[in-house]
């Protein structure tokens, strides 16, 4: 014979599983649990947000090879610095024939190099062509929002002859997708979007700093830019190799991400009046 329940504990019965029920609920919202709305902690070893510098992909998706030897071509050393570097010793540096160079200001548009005074001040006190540069992050925000941040955050312009054009540091995302998420056309356009804000803003085409290998994969190897923005390759060997489309030559080079004193190290394809040039428009 089929057993028939009361009302009362048909009810209990119904109690329970609600309450059973709502546990459940509550354990999917915990942290690591399946299908629970915090977000996952990134992979062990993603760089902490805001340390991003420049060349910090190259060697990791290019490698590097022995450093150039000298070349006949008449060229102008330099270097960039960034937080990493703290306090920098830039009469070392002078007295070592660096004549110019580039300071992180900003990354994103949640960061601001806490070194950013006394590495750009100091570089100009002693003598040196300098300007800043920005570490773009094109998933965290427009190229325009980025291009107003670095330009709040330090990296306009001036002519006064010691200050060169502000740096669009574009290359590996050291947090996530190589490409950060972007099409090719998507890159194109969040780059002319931060390039077409810096100028109204400074009334200066800003330096493109990338890798000739990043460059073909995220922009499809875009060459529009080449005619207006002077070129700043990374590649870590004997030579500056194949350049990215629509430019016919680099206007610096970095060589090499170990200098002899502090930061990357670059070559200015010129001599240092080439330097004043550029810093002067």
């Amino acid at each position: 014979m089929p057993v028939h329940r009361s009302g009362t504990t048909g009810r209990s019965f119904a109690a329970a599983a609600g309450a059973l029920l709502a546990s459940l609920a509550l354990l999917l919202t915990l942290p690591g649990a399946a299908g629970a709305t915090t977000p996952a902690d990134p992979p062990a070893g993603t760089p902490v947000r805001g340390s991003a510098h420049m060349g910090m992909g190259v060697i990791e998706h290019d490698g590097q090879g022995p450093l150039p030897r000298a070349d006949r071509v008449v060229q102008t050393e330099g270097v960039d610095v960034s937080g990493h570097q703290g306090n920098v010793d830039w009469a070392s540096l002078w007295n070592s024939g660096v004549k110019w160079a580039y300071v992180k200001a900003t990354e994103g548009n949640y960061y601001k190099n806490p070194s950013f005074a006394q590495q750009y001040n100091g570089s100009y006190n002693i003598g040196m062509i300098r300007g800043a540069y920005h570490f773009g992050t094109p998933n965290d925000s427009s190229g325009a929002n980025q291009a107003n941040y670095f330009v709040d955050g330090g990296g306009g312009w001036s002519r006064d002859g010691k200050t060169l054009p502000g740096v669009l540091d574009i290359e590996w995302n050291p947090y996530g997708e190589q490409c950060y998420g972007k099409t090719p056309a998507q890159m194109v356009a969040w780059i002319r979007d931060f390039l077409t804000t810096y100028k109204a803003r400074t009334s200066r085409d800003a330096v493109i700093y990338t890798a000739t290998s990043w460059w073909k994969t995220c922009t499809g190897n875009y060459a529009g830019f080449g005619s207006t923005n002077p070129l700043w390759i990374a590649r870590y060997n004997t030579t500056v190799g194949e350049l990215p489309a629509g430019w016919g030559f680099q206007t610096i080079w970095q060589y090499t991400s170990t200098g002899p004193i502090v930061g990357d190290h670059n070559r200015f394809n010129g001599a240092l009046d080439r330097v004043q040039a550029l810093a002067n428009g």
